[in-house]
C-alpha cells in the first residue's frame, strides 16, 4: 500500500517548484526596462511662403548684397534693406521708380508691414512678406513698424515669458504695432489688446532685432 502522504508530499514539492519558476519569470519581467513615452510638444509654425517678386525694372539695377558691413541706402542712408509700414489705404507698387512705369500690385492694407529693398529719388522698391512688391513713392510709407502674425493663433501674454497670463490670441493675418522687442520677444498692440508674443510667430521684425 503507497503512503498517502507520500504523494501529498511530492504534490507540494511540484507545486513550489512551478510556484517558484513563475516568480523567476515575473521577476525577468519587471527588471526589462520599459520604454519610456514621449511627451507631445506643441510648436506655432509660421505659415510657409511663397516667392512672388515683381519683375524688376530694366533701367534700374536690383540691390546687390555687400560682402562686409550693413548696406546703406543712397538716399536715406538708413540700412538696407528694413522694415517699413504701409501709411496709405492705396498704395500703387510699380515696375520702375516713376509714375510713368506700369503699376504692378496695389497694397490695400493700411499699416501692413513692408521690406525696403532699394532707393531711388523719391521712390523705395518695397516687398512682402511673400515676395511681391515694386517701386512706391515714399510718401505712401512709414516708419512706424508694425508686423503681421504668421502663427494659427499666436497667444498675447501678460510678460514676455513662457507660461505668463494669456490676455488674448491674434489670429494669422492681424496686422499688430510692434512696441518694444528684446531676447526673442516682442511687445504688441493689436484688436485692442496688448502684450508680449514670442517674434517667431511675426514677419516684420528679424529674429535677432531689438526695439526700444
Amino acid at each position: 500500500m503507497q503512503n498517502p502522504w507520500a504523494r501529498r508530499s511530492l504534490s507540494a514539492v511540484m507545486m513550489g517548484l512551478i510556484m517558484g519558476l513563475s516568480s523567476m519569470a515575473l521577476a525577468q519581467q519587471s527588471a526589462a526596462p520599459q520604454p519610456r513615452p514621449t511627451p507631445p510638444t506643441a510648436e506655432i509654425t509660421p505659415a510657409p511662403l511663397t516667392a512672388q517678386p515683381a519683375e524688376a525694372a530694366t533701367d534700374v539695377a536690383a540691390p546687390t548684397p555687400q560682402a562686409a558691413g550693413p548696406q546703406r541706402g543712397p538716399v536715406t542712408g538708413f540700412p538696407i534693406p528694413r522694415y517699413v509700414s504701409i501709411k496709405a489705404s492705396e498704395a500703387n507698387a510699380r515696375r520702375g521708380p516713376s509714375r510713368s512705369h506700369r503699376i504692378d500690385w496695389v497694397f490695400q492694407r493700411r499699416n501692413m508691414p513692408v521690406m525696403v529693398v532699394a532707393e531711388h529719388g523719391h521712390w523705395r522698391r518695397i516687398i512682402d512678406r511673400d515676395g511681391a512688391g515694386g517701386w512706391v513713392h515714399h510718401t505712401l510709407l512709414s516708419g512706424v513698424r508694425t508686423a503681421i502674425v504668421t502663427a494659427e493663433m499666436l497667444p498675447i501674454l501678460a510678460r514676455p515669458e513662457a507660461g505668463a497670463a494669456l490676455r488674448a490670441q491674434a489670429e494669422r493675418d492681424v496686422i499688430a504695432e510692434l512696441r518694444q522687442c528684446r531676447a526673442g520677444w516682442c511687445e504688441v498692440e493689436a484688436g485692442g489688446f496688448r502684450g508680449w508674443v514670442t517674434i517667431s510667430g511675426l514677419w516684420g521684425v528679424d529674429p535677432d532685432e531689438e526695439i526700444d
